[in-house]
């Protein structure tokens, strides 16, 4: 038999007590943009300017830590051109053990803060032509996870039955390629993890229209959209999928995205003031 994935009793619950104590614990009611930073990505964070508060997740509640190098427990509040915005050093996922809801909780804590625009970040392996080290922007995904964070007992709220024509926003990618007009934009394959993909399964996403592959950023996208808010998905390209390049390994793509970090941590600098 299929083990069932056990659900969090009332996760918006949750995550407004999250909420209500990140205001307590940061002085800021409200924020308006939040940022998770995938792996490697943390050295970004800077360009964004000095946090007003630096707040530990574990003190939030419903924030295990991170067990994947490359992932900080701790969530920022920084103001930035006129916008108050919060910046998650990293994420919890799904191969780390935990149910779809505590991946979510992130996502929704910032909503229930205020946050109207959440831009996801990560690592990711490139299937279509990039370079490493090169930022590319979400144009669509593939769950391939074989999970969601709206699956359970029914929830109050938005109907768990969400559209996701639009899930990464348009006017956001738009604003994103004003700054960057070099973007490439691309599909990305969420698969399980933790183990790196096969040559013969990069061959089969591909062929489904992936252009890009990692472990992340899809169930976050589907609790963002269930709730309202707009997603900018970020993807850098850390290496080459299995196949199309040297073997795979998880320090090497932190060491490339602390590589990159000048350039991605330009791009969110830029991007964030004007995403509200």
């Amino acid at each position: 038999m299929t083990p069932v994935e056990p659900t969090p009793v009332e996760p918006f619950q949750a995550a407004q007590a999250s909420a209500a104590s990140l205001a307590r614990l940061s002085g800021v009611p409200s924020h308006h943009v939040a940022v998770i930073l995938g792996s490697g990505w943390a050295d970004a964070a800077a360009a964004l300017g000095p946090p007003d508060a630096e707040i530990p997740l574990a003190d939030l509640g419903g924030f295990p830590p991170p067990t994947v190098p490359g992932h900080s427990p701790v969530v920022r509040s920084v103001s930035t051109g006129g916008v108050r915005a919060l910046i998650f050093l990293g994420r919890v996922h799904l191969y780390e053990g935990h149910p779809a809801a505590t991946v979510a909780h992130g996502v929704r804590t910032a909503i229930a803060a205020g946050c109207r625009v959440i831009v996801l970040t990560n690592a990711a392996g490139g299937i279509g032509d990039y370079g490493l080290g090169e930022p590319v922007l979400i144009r669509d995904h593939l769950n391939l996870t074989g999970r969601s964070p709206l699956t359970g007992p029914a929830q109050a709220g938005p109907s768990r039955f969400t559209d996701l024509t639009e899930a990464y926003s348009p006017r956001l990618r738009k604003l994103a390629r004003e700054i960057d007009p070099s973007l490439a934009e691309g599909v990305y394959a969420g698969l399980l993890g933790p183990q790196y993909e096969t040559p013969a399964e990069i061959r089969m996403l591909r062929a489904l229209g992936a252009d890009m592959v990692g472990m992340s950023t899809v169930l976050e996208t589907i609790a963002a959209r269930h709730l309202g808010a707009e997603v900018l998905g970020l993807s850098l390209v850390t290496n080459s999928a299995a196949g199309l390049g040297p073997e795979l390994a998880h320090d090497e793509v932190v060491a490339a995205g602390k590589a990159a970090a000048d350039r991605v941590g330009a791009l969110l600098a830029a991007i964030v003031p004007r995403a509200r």
